[in-house]
């Protein structure tokens, strides 16, 4: 048992050592001049993605619509991990105007791939700003990845299931991330702690040279060090970076997510019945419970039909009452009792992770 559990611990490294012995995703992965600064910096933990980006931590920020706008997104690269703008339902307006707000850094941009397929000119608008990756979940991305390819762009592939990660992989995704459902927003049923090693055993039999990234659940240096110790080469982090400063958050949904425990949040359709969105199964939204939950969950057609209730909960959204429009975040925020820039955040769960990994070999007799 021993010599099992040493193993895991050598595949990471803590200092400027290398780390796992897979090799590095072969295409697009030359770093840019802004990483250069970066690498030449002490890397505490250094995984094949941190290697791949040119990242000095192994962190990458979920492309939460219109949550993850530009700010975030260039606050989290330039802090060393990599900023992805929650692109969602390829509002191309909004997209255009956050890619100009991450000012010139490197940073990408997730999409949803059902949407997409509504709006095909959305990818080539986001093609042409020269993202450093591009995300798609929620369907097949086999349509849009040789453009994403020939544009120069890594494809990382959202997946929930076992058929997901194998669609992802036959469509060519340089990047798999293994969502759990604890995560906030959409997601299906399988937990982070089985899914993850399961997408990591079958990508290191059919194309070992692929990156899986963890999601749903992770939001402080435990999580990280755990989603490492599952097979991870990094985390996607929505939830902890949604309570960021540079977050597009109303105050009063932040006020209250602040305040709550995991098991105030659930899964639902009915945040999607009451913007009309058609959301195709198996996704639903996790996000918190609230008064208006409570009176409609149940009877969603109803809630479908009554335009008054609808406009409430709009109104509610955009004053940031979450009472109405509850948060949409996920199980981790009840780990988090307050915000902090988004640098501050990625340094503090990398820290903790860093002395959880270095001290795990007291465990070993």
């Amino acid at each position: 048992m021993g010599e099992i559990a040493l193993s895991v611990l050598r595949r990471y490294a803590v200092g400027n050592r290398t780390v796992r012995k897979r090799g590095l995703c072969p295409r697009r992965c030359a770093t840019p001049p802004e990483y250069e600064s970066k690498k030449k910096a002490a890397v505490m933990i250094e995984t094949r993605l941190t290697q791949s980006f040119g990242l000095s931590v192994p962190i990458v920020l979920a492309p939460m619509a219109r949550v993850a706008g530009g700010a975030l997104a260039a606050a989290v690269s330039r802090a060393g991990g990599l900023g992805l703008i929650g692109g969602g339902y390829c509002d191309a307006p909004w997209i255009e105007a956050e890619m100009a707000r991450a000012d010139g850094a490197a940073v990408g941009v997730g999409l949803i791939t059902w949407a997409l397929a509504r709006d095909v000119a959305v990818l080539e608008q986001v093609l042409a700003q020269a993202p450093r990756a591009v995300l798609l979940s929620f369907g097949d991305a086999a349509p849009f990845a040789g453009a994403i390819r020939a544009a120069g762009a890594q494809l990382i592939c959202q997946v929930q299931d076992m058929a997901g990660a194998r669609q992802a992989l036959a469509a060519g995704a340089d990047v798999l991330v293994a969502q759990g459902a604890e995560a906030g927003g959409h997601g299906a049923r399988r937990a982070t702690l089985t899914l993850v090693p399961e997408v990591v055993d079958l990508v290191a039999r059919e194309r070992p040279e692929v990156l899986v990234l963890a999601a749903g659940g992770i939001a402080d240096g435990r999580g990280l060090a755990a989603a490492l110790m599952l097979g991870a080469d990094g985390v996607v982090c929505g939830t902890r970076l949604w309570a960021a400063a540079e977050a597009l958050v109303p105050e009063g949904q932040r006020r209250a997510a602040l305040a709550a425990e995991g098991d105030a949040t659930y899964r639902s359709s009915l945040v999607d019945v009451v913007r009309g969105l058609d959301w195709p199964a198996p996704f639903t939204l996790r996000g918190m419970r609230n008064a208006f939950s409570e009176r409609w969950e149940g009877r969603l057609q109803a809630l479908a039909a009554d335009t008054e209730a609808k406009a409430e909960w709009g109104a509610a959204a955009l004053s940031g009452d979450a009472a109405i429009a509850a948060p949409v975040v996920g199980e981790a925020i009840g780990l988090i009792r307050q915000t902090a820039p988004a640098a501050e955040i990625l340094a503090q769960m990398s820290d903790e992770a860093e002395r959880l990994l270095a001290g795990a070999a007291r465990w070993i007799k």
